[in-house]
């Protein structure tokens, strides 16, 4: 892969995020309704697609915990495998639980649901008290340390200097800016706003093509690696390839988030990533070799 342009995606890549983000989906889910998926059932969801945003990843699991209250007949990879079917996210949820339920059951789960009520203790077991009051603003709903300190650094000082000295890195990541920030400053990597797409800067999200191509762009990029740790990083390079193909895209699976080991190689070569690699801090050798 001869490339000069190196878009690194921030969780499961250069933190680890197993028991922060992850953890914040499961803990909120049960705070909310009592009931909620173990913490492996999240890349179940993550393989579905359409949900690089895990605010939308709770809200699905929160219908799911709900559903199954009121009969429906699936577990997690049946209904996360009924959402890949009609395209992923959390529509495709709702769509699962609107077919599989009867009126009066249906109308009692979404009565129940609340999307809202979600989001703010997520936020508030993540960030914890003090960041809460800083980022979102007002109280805090419950007190919490929050998981957001417990995000080992994968990445390592050497990588992010070769990465740095020759060749044009950006970021592309569906965290929000303020918490993009806090972990670029923790791993020690600084990078000018204009070449870092966050959730706040696009509506699209993962796997939609245009904010990687508009890092090209910025890069003025001929060939561009994206590394990333789910499907729709990589189905992000092969959606930009179709959009932009007066450059190249090279989708880059890395192994240190949901997907691992042997499965995780075969998901990411079933999805059409160009190479898997174990850790983002193969990726200089990879690409100087």
């Amino acid at each position: 892969m001869q490339v000069d342009t190196v878009v690194l995606d921030v969780d499961g890549v250069l933190v680890d995020v197993a028991d922060s983000y992850r953890r914040a989906i499961v803990a909120s889910v049960e705070r909310v309704h009592g009931d909620t998926i173990a913490k492996a059932d999240v890349q179940a969801f993550k393989d579905a697609g359409g949900f690089n945003n895990d605010w939308t990843l709770s809200n699905a699991a929160a219908l799911y915990v709900l559903a199954s209250r009121e009969g429906l007949a699936m577990d997690v990879g049946a209904y996360t495998d009924e959402i890949a079917k009609r395209g992923g996210g959390l529509d495709a949820a709702e769509a699962v639980v609107e077919r599989a339920l009867e009126d009066d059951a249906r109308e009692r789960v979404y009565d129940a649901w609340d999307p809202a009520e979600l989001r703010t203790v997520f936020q508030a077991l993540y960030l914890g008290s003090e960041r809460y009051a800083e980022i979102e603003g007002g109280t805090p709903p419950i007190d919490a340390p929050g998981f957001i300190a417990d995000e080992p650094v994968i990445v390592t000082p050497e990588t992010i200097e070769r990465l740095t000295e020759d060749y044009c890195v950006c970021v592309l990541t569906g965290r929000p800016e303020a918490e993009a920030e806090i972990a670029l400053e923790r791993v020690g990597l600084e990078i000018p706003p204009e070449r870092r797409f966050t959730m706040d800067d696009w509506e699209e999200g993962k796997p939609h093509p245009r904010a990687l191509v508009a890092l090209a762009d910025r890069c003025d990029a001929e060939a561009v690696a994206f590394a990333g740790d789910t499907l729709d990083d990589v189905e992000t390079a092969t959606n930009a390839a179709e959009a932009d193909p007066e450059r190249t895209y090279y989708g880059v699976g890395v192994l240190t988030g949901g997907l691992t080991g042997e499965e995780g190689r075969r998901k990411y070569e079933d999805a059409g990533a160009s190479i898997v690699i174990d850790s983002v801090n193969d990726l200089p050798d990879l690409l100087e070799g």
